[in-house]
C-alpha cells in the first residue's frame, strides 16, 4: 500500500510559510489541484491537514468517501484576543487498509501536544504521525510519501514507527 500525507500551507495563510509555491495555496484552485493529485496518484489512501476555519471550503473539494478526523491539542499556542482558542485541527483522510475484526479500533481523533521548536510553522509532532499511520491501517512494508516534507519530521516518524512494529526476536 502507498499512502500520502499532505500538510500544505493553509488556505489564506501562505504569508506564514516559507514555501516557494505558498501563494498557490492561498487559492481554492491550489487546494483542488492538490486533492486531485492525491486522489489520482495515491488510490490506496491519503490524508490532508488543514485549519478548522477552512474545513467548510476544502471538504467539498474531496471525493465523497473522504472522512474527517481531528487532532486535538491539549497544549496549544494561545493568542491574545483569540477566544475560543484554536486547539484542534481537522485531518481529511481517504481510504487506507481495511481493519480486520480482531484489530483494535482506531479513533478518528487523537490528542497530542503541538510540536515546539521544530524550525517550521505547523510542524507536526511524532504522536500525531503515529496516529495517522494507525488511522490509515499502515504496516511496515507500506510506502509513506510526505508531500510537504518541511522539517522531515513525518518521514522520521514513519521510520521510527516501522521500527516499533518489527518483532524484537525471531518468531521461528
Amino acid at each position: 500500500m502507498k499512502v500520502a500525507y499532505a500538510d500544505p500551507p493553509y488556505l489564506g495563510m501562505a504569508k506564514f510559510y516559507d514555501h516557494p509555491e505558498g501563494a498557490a495555496y492561498d487559492t481554492i484552485a491550489g487546494h483542488q489541484a492538490l486533492i486531485d493529485r492525491l486522489s489520482a496518484e495515491f488510490p490506496d489512501g491519503w490524508a490532508y491537514s488543514l485549519s478548522s476555519t477552512t474545513l467548510r471550503d476544502i471538504l467539498p473539494l474531496c471525493p465523497a468517501d473522504a472522512r474527517v478526523g481531528a487532532w486535538v491539542k491539549p497544549f496549544a499556542s494561545f493568542k491574545a484576543n483569540v477566544n475560543p482558542a484554536y486547539a484542534w485541527e481537522p485531518v481529511i483522510f481517504r481510504r487506507g487498509r481495511k481493519k480486520d475484526k480482531p484489530a483494535p479500533t482506531i479513533r478518528d481523533w487523537c490528542s497530542v501536544n503541538i510540536a515546539l521548536k521544530r524550525g517550521l510553522v505547523g510542524a507536526k509532532p511524532e504522536g500525531f504521525a503515529w496516529w495517522l499511520f494507525e488511522l490509515m491501517g499502515m504496516s511496515e512494508e507500506d510506502e509513506f510519501v510526505d508531500i510537504f516534507p518541511g522539517t522531515g519530521g513525518m518521514t522520521r516518524a514513519w521510520e521510527n514507527w516501522k521500527r516499533a512494529q518489527m518483532p524484537l526476536f525471531s518468531r521461528s
